[in-house]
């Protein structure tokens, strides 16, 4: 919980009771309290309205309320002029408290970091700091204990937690030789490890540096609102002066006219937007954090409302970015007895589709001899006195041997045997399984476009069956960039990708989104990190950014509203000061309380 009682806590209680106090003491002392309450809840404010007045600010909500209560003084009216500043301090008391729940919920879910990291040297446990730490360091993590480091477990199995990275929280069986991140914490077993990373280049580093590298560029919504501001406060002021001042010398009636002209910049201070948009934002971002979405900013959770066009990566985006055997066909003999002879003939190569064949077999392999592997085309090799041939077709044609093209979508490995075309294989790049919610976006903008660097064969394929229309391949990054700089004449553009060569077209796009396991010049890059490498969560930032949008509507429409009716009666004399601090403080406490339900509803 955030905390509570504090020092603002202290001077609303201590003020409160001496203003009790005065209301029971004879006049004389009972205004000498009413001032020293007066004092005390409205000494910072006054501390801020003359630092803003040093940089320049002249018109701003402190502004107001010092020229308010300071007229109630005028008029005699002191009770009046301390309850409008002690209940103006306890809104703001309010709001901080709110906002730092609200950080505070973000921070404990992005506690990521770790200080030290337990090293394994020479069969000892080393407790050093992990600044120290390098790349192939071995450390244990025991059950409890947070990750460092990215790294590969090379002994121990166990169950980890997940959910400060992806926000799932299903625990996660790790293995031997299965990649680790940094931030996963260790429930069940220990866990020996070995670095992949440094204390600067770990997923924890990244994403820390990612949000202190927050853009400080406001969004739209509150660059308007500054503007707005600028212009807002000096009006009202102008205009509470010709109401206390102007129609008071005309009607000489200077109390009733001084006294609405206080009731009128009450009402107008604009305390109820200045504190809730920001917070509407800041509750969306950390919203978003929760179900593993990281977004830079509020111009950036703001520019999800204005994204008329998608385009996707293929390969490590709607792809996982790794090679399985997706298909095998034998002409000459069984299907097992061909893939055994095929893995036992890529034993020695480690080529990563050598690692797809040897993977997708996992049995016991025959021994080879007088193997050779060819640059470019794949390799020869006798196994059981027979000659093999395993590479691409431009390998068995070499060799005289006739073969049709085969229509397959991935990788054709051709397979000869003494001479004979003897089968095949199709090795492919597997689907993300959350690629298929893609589909679901394409009624909510203009064109969902597959941009790739893979054949174009292969792009029509998935694109077909994520039933898209727009798709290229056989792309260099150049012409990826020049494709989403051509749609950026006719809307907003978001890029989704993952690899080095997505970096450029990443940065340029309106809006660039990046995989959790990008390279770091995509995560660098990027606006928005997808924590979980996980696409279904694009629908999920779509629709939190449109609920924040809503909740600023919603707030902005209800405050000016209620200001506008209070004002109005102020003129006809009907609202009181006190209604005027309900247009003011309540209604700020209540569009505050509407815009956490960002943080507590699950959308």
């Amino acid at each position: 919980m955030p905390k509570i009682i504090n020092k603002d806590f202290f001077k609303i209680v201590l003020s409160l009771v001496i203003f009790l106090l005065a209301l029971i003491m004879p006049t004389n002392f009972k205004i000498v309290l009413v001032v020293i309450a007066y004092i005390l809840i409205s000494y910072e404010i006054y501390k801020e309205a003359f630092n803003n007045l040093k940089e320049g600010i002249i018109f701003d909500e402190n502004l107001l309320m010092i020229i308010a209560t300071l007229g109630a003084f005028i008029i005699k009216s002191f009770e009046e002029a301390f309850m409008v500043m002690f209940l103006f301090e306890v809104g703001e008391y309010l709001a901080d408290l709110a906002v730092s729940k609200s950080k505070k919920s973000l921070l404990d879910l992005l506690d990521l970091k770790k200080d030290t990291i337990t090293k394994l040297e020479n069969k000892k446990e080393i407790t050093i700091p992990l600044t120290e730490a390098k790349v192939g360091d071995k450390f244990i993590v025991k059950p409890g204990e947070r990750i460092a480091l990215d790294g590969i477990v090379i002994k121990g199995s166990s169950f980890v937690d997940t959910s400060s990275l992806t926000g799932e929280s299903v625990p996660k069986k790790i293995e031997e030789a299965e990649n680790v991140l940094s931030g996963y914490i260790n429930r069940t077993s220990p866990l020996i490890i070995k670095a992949t990373t440094t204390s600067t280049t770990s997923t924890t580093a990244r994403i820390m540096q990612l949000l202190e590298s927050t853009d400080n560029e406001k969004s739209k919504t509150e660059t308007y609102l500054t503007k707005f501001a600028k212009v807002y406060t000096p009006i009202i002021v102008l205009l509470a002066l010709f109401i206390g001042v102007g129609l008071s010398v005309i009607t000489k009636d200077y109390t009733t006219w001084i006294y609405r002209a206080l009731v009128f910049l009450v009402t107008a201070c604009p305390c109820a937007l200045v504190i809730s948009i920001p917070l509407a934002y800041f509750c969306g971002i950390g919203s978003a954090s929760r179900k593993g979405i990281l977004i830079k900013g509020s111009k950036e959770l703001d520019a999800l409302n204005e994204i008329k066009y998608i385009f996707l990566d293929k390969t490590g985006t709607l792809t996982k970015g790794n090679f399985v055997v997706t298909k095998v066909k034998s002409i000459s003999m069984e299907k097992p007895d061909f893939i055994k002879y095929v893995a036992s003939a890529e034993t020695n190569s480690l080529h990563p589709i050598a690692l797809a064949i040897k993977d997708y077999y996992k049995g016991d392999v025959l021994p080879v001899k007088n193997f050779k592997e060819i640059s470019g085309k794949g390799l020869s090799c006798s196994i059981d006195n027979k000659d093999f041939l395993v590479g691409n077709k431009k390998l068995i044609s070499d060799e005289g041997i006739e073969v049709n093209d085969i229509e397959e979508m991935g990788t054709i490995i051709y397979v000869s045997i003494d001479k004979e075309f003897a089968g095949y294989l199709v090795i492919a790049d597997e689907m993300r399984k959350s690629a298929k919610s893609i589909s679901s976006l394409k009624d909510n903008f203009t064109e969902i476009i597959i941009l790739s660097g893979d054949k174009t064969s292969n792009v029509e394929k998935i694109a077909n069956e994520l039933k898209l229309k727009s798709f290229y391949g056989e792309l260099l990054p150049q012409d990826k960039i020049n494709y989403v700089k051509k749609y950026q004449e006719k809307g907003k553009c978001m890029f989704v990708g993952d690899g080095i060569n997505d970096a450029p077209v990443i940065k340029i796009a309106d809006l660039g989104v990046a995989m959790i396991k990008s390279s770091d010049a995509s995560l660098e890059t990027s606006d928005i990190v997808l924590m979980k490498d996980d696409l279904s969560a694009l629908q999920e930032a779509f629709i939190l950014a449109k609920k924040t949008k809503k909740k600023i509507i919603e707030n902005i429409t209800f405050a000016l509203t209620v200001k506008f009716v209070v004002l109005l009666l102020a003129l006809l004399g009907i609202s009181t000061i006190w209604m005027a601090v309900f247009a003011d403080v309540g209604v700020t406490f209540l569009v505050i309380l509407n815009v956490l339900t960002l943080f507590i509803k699950k959308y």
